[in-house]
């Protein structure tokens, strides 16, 4: 009688063994795309890396004063560290970006430094090699009298269906002598966070943008 239990249990053990080995071939081959996406995106990392530090050391040192800089040269500086730990991402997967807000502001609204730190990170994208949607670009161009437009914030203008597959997002939190950044990539599907950085950017070069609807401050209009 024992033995007979011994042999049961045994049997049991290892079909429990068995089970647990084999692996379905949906998520067997789900998991050799999820390696070979990661694996490439590296490589991908690796020859960006290796590509800009040629070009650093191709360069002349250039002193530049906070004034002779703009907001490119923070946002690079942000970019270079998202890259260092970007995963899953190639120059075959479509991304998009979208306006920076206010950690402690409203999700819904951008302000002219949330908009402009998006439209940096879109150019340094385009630099890296990765296929940038611009989710602004309606499907025709409108004529008028005042231009020829062609992008558009109305949802309603634009496809529903668009081939992204991350997104660039981030907020900012206003700091003493500045702001600091967070920026992310995040899978449009996965909601999975695959690359981060942060960064600060000073409070004289985020006062130098302008906006287009206000006078510059300083600046006295005088009737003739």
């Amino acid at each position: 009688m024992g033995d007979i239990m011994k042999k049961t249990a045994l049997c049991g053990l290892l079909a429990l063994l068995v089970a647990g080995c084999s692996v379905s071939p949906e998520q067997s081959q789900s998991d050799a795309a999820t390696s070979a996406a990661y694996q490439a995106s590296l490589g991908f990392g690796e020859q960006y890396k290796q590509q800009f530090s040629t070009q650093q050391v191709g360069e002349k040192p250039q002193h530049t004063s906070p004034q002779q800089q703009n907001i490119n040269h923070y946002v690079r500086g942000i970019m270079q560290e998202l890259v260092n730990n970007l995963q899953y991402v190639t120059s075959s997967t479509p991304m998009a970006v979208s306006s920076f807000v206010f950690v402690d502001g409203s999700f819904d609204q951008a302000s002219l430094l949330g908009n402009q730190i998006a439209e940096s990170f879109m150019y340094e994208i385009h630099q890296f090699g990765i296929p940038v949607i611009d989710i602004k670009t309606s499907d025709f161009i409108r004529i008028t009298e005042q231009g020829d437009f062609v992008l558009t914030r109305d949802y309603l203008e634009v496809s529903a269906t668009q081939p992204i597959e991350y997104v660039v997002t981030g907020t900012l939190a206003k700091h003493q002598g500045g702001y600091l950044v967070n920026a992310r990539v995040v899978g449009m599907k996965s909601k999975a966070v695959v690359g981060s950085a942060q960064g600060f950017l000073p409070a004289e070069i985020a006062n130098g943008l302008l906006s287009s609807g206000k006078p510059a401050e300083g600046v006295k209009l005088i009737k003739g």
